[in-house]
């Protein structure tokens, strides 16, 4: 690639060549870059050819070419051709760079799996040259290693070159201290965090990097599971890496430090990937196998670790050049060594991100410029360079930047110490900014008071309305546009702001083109040394759109005030009425020979009043009617559709009517007295007729859930008869069940509210209630049966009603 370069220099300006030398040597790097991509697929296609004919997995494959080539005495790349000459098929363009051994041929299907890891070993594994393969990547080292400046620097070079090759993605290197312990010398790859974290180790057992220098042999993790058994692995979490080698770094009398080599691929290391992990300790030996880089000092890297701590505690931009020279000693470009926590270039690259760039390389457009002729002169002579502001333009993600910065240079020994103001706000900055404004809807606002002169942001305008071809409004143009009875509170917030240097926030209202808008200012002055003010910064805000909502929120408050007091006006009239229309009795009633036990309760939630009910009254001819029902729906309309139902129903069983003629008739009550068909109230229930000369006990239902009785130490749900919703539909029938009851009988009549919970079977309630309702009964709970039920087994949130009728032990038989 030099003579690549060579014509550009013939009678070139100095910066054109340093230009052309950078491209030459990225160039090379792309070269070497394509070639791995290509013997990559010769890999990648002959695992391909064995996962296909042996059905494996990628590894699988790979050991078994691996496996192949030790039995041949080959390379691995010898036995992929070997592979893909085994099969007939088309040639794979693209990969023309690697040739073939002779009598072989290019053939077989493309590997999906191309991103396997173990391919990044594809042109070291095997070599029957003694490990010719290794010396390009040897020489890229050592060629590093000799311009490297410190830890940090030698471990990012080790992960530069291995990366690619052997898949190692971060670096660690530890030096032993005299106490024993492990100090992070150098990273690569490793995050600050996790660096700070691992960046001082004391002599424990368990970590890889001591036992490799103490046992002086390298130590090969290549299982995490049994690993982490017995090492603390280094990651967060520490399968970030699922392979690692730790190997000391040889020099004079025992070793002094280990470097960690991390892959993110699991398996093991192959024989040539080991030897080639070892050499590249074994060439890092001279860099930091010295005492005094075991030590903690930083003679050995020119004084650069001193001069980051120098800058570590710079306010400002500040960063540390080092010449690159040439054979000749001519200066080819710069690099930075060491930068202050706040030197942030165009792109936002900040701080430590700068350390480790070349000049050229990352900012070419300097070459030949007033700033690049003044730091080889400071580098020259010594005198310290401060030039004019300048400004430099730099293409991001297809996005020019410009910024306008004034630099200045100084001599350092054999460095540079380059800081520099940067005099504009960023494009960002200022469309950030231009946003914020647009998004609360506010701009700012200037008032010079000593040269009368006024500056708005272009949101000012908006707010206002205003054309900005007609200017800034002047304080004495603003009450034109007040509404009349804001001006003296505003008028006297401004008087004090200018005469006293008062801040101000103040709300006010002006009339524009569109309606009445609601603003705020919010402004504060500069005073000179006498106090008087000179200046005056702020901002206005349009506070419309907030007091609308404010407007409507009060408006919607005011409607649910109003709401609820109707509500509260309706729950209260409702209730008055359910307890006209159905009183509950304090204690048990006797009826027709029988005990009845009523409970009932009101749901605790919610402003409506339900419309469950209940009737025990005795007929002329002596028996008894008792009916519980539930009307669908809460509120008046509830209450008004039970109490319908209630004295018709009475009034209908008072005239002798069968109870099935009854339900039919409630069916047509209810569906004729609705205005709409469609929306006609519906409503359970269930009826029965005990007759004490006989014990009979005739009963019928409306969509009702079964009673309950409970006889001896048996509870069971009655077979119900048909019957469907009252209200629902014309077209239905009712049918009559018969049971004779037995002294000391339990029939329970209840509503939905005793046994539906939400989210549960009905079937699994209402077993409950059968097993809760017979235990009760056997603790003696028997003149207070239903009103128990209801506290214990009830559903706060839906209205109970319970009827216990009871057949008295001692009743006479008919």
């Amino acid at each position: 690639m030099k003579g690549d370069a060579a014509p550009a220099g013939e009678g070139a300006a100095p910066e054109v060549l340093a230009l052309a030398k950078v491209v030459a040597r990225l160039r090379s790097e792309i070269v070497g870059l394509e070639g791995i991509a290509a013997t990559t697929a010769v890999v990648e296609r002959a695992k391909g050819v064995l996962m296909a004919r042996a059905e494996v997995s990628a590894e699988a494959a790979y050991e078994m070419l691996l496996d192949s080539a030790r039995e041949r005495g080959g390379t691995l790349l010898e036995e992929c051709w070997i592979t893909l000459g085994q099969v007939h098929s088309p040639p794979l363009p693209g990969i023309d760079s690697v040739a073939p051994p002779a009598g072989t041929t290019l053939v077989g299907p493309r590997n999906e799996q191309a991103a396997s890891a173990f391919s990044r070993e594809r042109y070291l594994i095997g070599r029957r040259d003694g490990g010719a393969g290794l010396r390009p990547l040897l020489a890229r080292l050592a060629e590093g290693l000799a311009t490297t400046q410190g830890g940090d620097d030698i471990a990012e070079l080790l992960r530069t070159v291995l990366d690619g090759a052997v898949g190692v993605d971060a670096v660690m290197i530890y030096s032993l201290t005299p106490a024993g312990s492990l100090e992070l010398t150098g990273r690569a790859g490793i995050d600050e965090a996790l660096a700070e974290q691992w960046r001082h180790i004391p002599p424990l057992s368990g970590v890889a990097a001591l036992e490799a220098i103490a046992g002086c042999q390298a130590l090969w993790l290549e299982d995490p599971a049994e690993d982490g058994r017995r090492y603390l692995l280094i990651g967060d979490p520490p399968e970030r890496w699922l392979s690692r080698a730790w190997l000391p770094v040889p020099g004079i009398g025992p070793p002094k430090a280990a470097i960690g080599f991390l892959r993110p691929e699991p398996g093991p290391f192959a024989a040539d990937t080991r030897a080639l992990l070892r050499r590249a300790a074994q060439l890092c030996a001279g860099r930091l196998g010295a005492p005094e880089r075991a030590s903690g000092t930083d003679e050995a890297d020119g004084g650069v670790t001193s001069v980051q701590r120098v800058l570590d505690a710079l306010p400002g931009p500040a960063i540390l050049l080092t010449p690159l020279r040439s054979e000749a000693g001519e200066v080819e470009d710069f690099r930075i060594d060491a930068a202050a926590p706040e030197s942030v270039d165009v792109a936002g690259r900040r701080g430590k991100e700068l350390v480790g760039r070349r000049i050229l390389e990352t900012y070419p457009t300097v070459a030949g410029t007033p700033l690049w002729d003044g730091y080889l002169e400071t580098l020259t002579t010594g005198t310290t360079y401060e030039g004019e502001p300048f400004t430099y333009e730099e293409v991001i993600t297809g996005v020019p930047r410009r910024s306008v910065y004034s630099v200045r240079a100084s001599r350092l020994e054999d460095h540079l110490v380059v800081s520099w103001i940067r005099h504009d706000t960023s494009e960002r900055e200022a469309r950030r900014l231009a946003d914020m404004q647009r998004l609360g809807n506010l701009g700012w606002a200037g008032w010079n008071l000593t040269t009368d002169t006024i500056t708005w942001s272009e949101q000012v305008y908006a707010i206002f309305d205003r054309d900005p071809r007609d200017g800034p409004m002047t304080l004495e143009e603003l009450p034109q546009h007040l509404l009349p009875d804001d001006f003296p509170r505003l008028g006297a917030a401004v008087r004090r702001l200018l005469s006293k240097g008062e801040a101000i926030n103040q709300p006010f209202r002006i009339t524009t083109a569109h309606g009445v808008r609601h603003l705020r200012i919010v402004a504060e002055a500069q005073t000179d040394a006498d106090g008087t003010p000179v200046e005056v910064h702020g901002f206005f805000q349009d506070l419309s759109a907030q007091r609308g909502a404010e407007l409507a929120l009060l408006e919607s408050e005011r409607a649910v005030l109003l709401q609820r007091g109707m509500l509260q006006a309706e729950r209260a009239l409702a209730e008055r009425l359910q307890e006209t229309l159905l009183p509950i009795p304090e204690q048990s009633l006797e009826l027709a020979g029988l005990c009845i036990d009523v409970a009932y309760v009101p749901a605790d939630s919610g402003v409506n009043v339900g419309g469950d009910w209940y009737s025990a009254i005795e007929l002329p001819d002596s028996s008894a009617l008792f009916v519980v029902g539930d009307v669908a729906g809460h509120g008046l309309a509830a209450v008004g559709t039970m109490a319908q139902l209630r004295f018709t129903t009475k009034g209908m069983t008072v005239t002798g009517s069968p109870l099935p003629d009854v339900l039919r008739r409630l069916n047509t009550l209810l569906l004729h007295t609705a205005s709409d068909p469609s929306t006609s109230a519906t409503a359970t229930m269930v009826m029965a007729r005990y007759q004490p000369w006989d014990r009979r006990l005739i009963w019928v239902r409306a969509g009702h859930l079964p009673p309950l009785l409970v006889r001896g130490d048996r509870a069971s749900f009655l077979e119900q008869p048909q019957g469907s919703l009252l209200g629902a539909t014309f077209n239905t029938s009712y049918a009559q069940a018969v049971i004779d009851l037995m002294p000391g009988d339990h029939l329970l009549l209840y509503t939905d509210g005793l046994v539906e919970v939400p989210g549960e079977d009905i079937d699994d309630e209402l077993d409950r209630l059968a097993s809760t309702a017979l235990r009760l009964l056997q603790e003696g709970h028997g003149d207070s049966l239903a009103r128990t039920l209801a506290a214990l087994c009830g559903d706060s949130r839906d209205d109970i009603c319970v009827l216990d009728i009871h057949v008295p032990d001692d009743a006479r038989a008919p």
